[in-house]
């Protein structure tokens, strides 16, 4: 038989690529597109992250501000239920030491029987307190100095800086406008905020 009419099962094989550009192209693609979804799911996180920080941030301001308008509106008719408040938002040692607190407001309340109207002018965050876990190399971390019965619960303080103005129209006198400064620590204990110190700023 001429060699031209054998059988093409006897023609040899051609060692062409393993790989067809078709398959290189879909492979890379494939891997473009798992790198996409990593990257998307990257920035979807960071952005769900920086999201959660601004809720909670304006949830520690508003805290902040519904206790110090209970402070700066309170009057010699309501003062009982309002240092209630007060006191049922606070924790640790202000909450310990309530009274102690307080009592110069209420002493200027009950002496001159005042009727006040307060309101607040600006509040923002001061400084912000992570109670860490561990230290770098592995050890529990300490309790924070400041106060240390709030760092088995406390997981978190944020200082805030309240400015207000109220108007205290007192029997038998002028009305007084009085300006406040006030520096408040709000901590989050059990996911719930609480008041656990209260500074005075002249």
């Amino acid at each position: 038989m001429p060699d031209d009419e054998r059988p093409d099962d006897d023609v040899a094989e051609d060692d062409g690529p393993v790989f067809s550009g078709y398959g290189v192209a879909s492979a890379a693609l494939g891997l473009l597109s798992a790198a996409a979804i990593v990257l998307a799911l990257i920035i979807w996180s960071g952005h769900k992250s920086d999201a959660d920080e601004r809720r909670y941030r304006t949830e520690v301001l508003e805290t902040a501000a519904a206790w110090v308008t209970v402070l700066i509106n309170m009057n010699s008719g309501d003062i009982d239920s309002s240092l209630q408040k007060l006191h049922d938002g606070t924790v640790g040692e202000l909450n310990n030491e309530f009274e102690a607190v307080v009592e110069p407001y209420k002493k200027v309340v009950q002496t001159l029987q005042s009727q006040t109207k307060g309101q607040i002018d600006s509040v923002a965050i001061e400084s912000i307190y992570h109670r860490p876990q561990t230290l770098p190399d592995g050890r529990p971390a300490p309790p924070p100095t400041p106060q240390p019965a709030l760092a088995e619960m406390v997981k978190r303080t944020d200082t805030v800086f309240v400015v207000a103005t109220s108007i205290s129209d007192n029997v038998g006198g002028k009305p007084q406008t009085l300006r406040w400064n006030v520096r408040l620590d709000v901590s989050d204990v059990d996911g719930k905020l609480l008041i656990s110190r209260l500074e005075q700023i002249q």
